[in-house]
């Protein structure tokens, strides 16, 4: 198993996203199922465990060449705060309650939502509180914010 999981690679082992989380949960029933039960051969074993290390690396690689692969495997980094709005129509969505906000602001070192510009929930499930840029430009070509779900967020989203 662990000569296995390190042939994967580091993405393996890093934070997960949903597939990952069902595909390592499966490795581990597999490996249960290999080791315990008599009625599975140790090559049917060695098999489905090379075919749960394989399809990550062949999603991932399809998920890099069609935006609908990328799109049913992978979710999409949501804006929870903008500019001192909470937007509740994405918090609803999100399940996120204002305190969880809140407390991910806080264990950011950041102790003032006016300091604060956006926060998102990202693809791994973590909050993460963004200050408000240095530049004039805040909503420039090169936003860190443009590939996230509300952004820009609509008037209706807010309270």
């Amino acid at each position: 198993m662990v000569l296995l999981l390190r042939v994967s690679g580091k993405r393996t082992l890093l934070k997960m996203n949903a597939f990952d989380l069902v595909v390592n949960v499966a490795l581990g029933s597999l490996l249960a199922t290999v080791l315990l039960s008599k009625d599975v051969l140790l090559a049917e074993g060695v098999a489905a465990f090379l075919m749960l290390i394989l399809l990550p690396f062949i999603l991932a690689w399809l998920s890099v060449r069609s935006s609908a692969v990328s799109d049913l495997v992978k979710a999409k980094p949501t804006l929870l705060f903008f500019r001192g709005q909470f937007l509740r129509d994405a918090m609803r969505r999100e399940r996120m309650l204002e305190i969880e906000v809140e407390a991910a602001v806080r264990a950011q070192g950041i102790c003032s939502l006016e300091s604060v510009e956006a926060v998102v929930v990202e693809t791994d499930g973590n909050i993460t509180a963004l200050e408000p840029p240095q530049t004039q430009s805040r909503q420039g070509t090169h936003s860190a914010l443009q590939n996230v779900v509300n952004f820009p967020p609509h008037p209706s989203s807010g309270s």
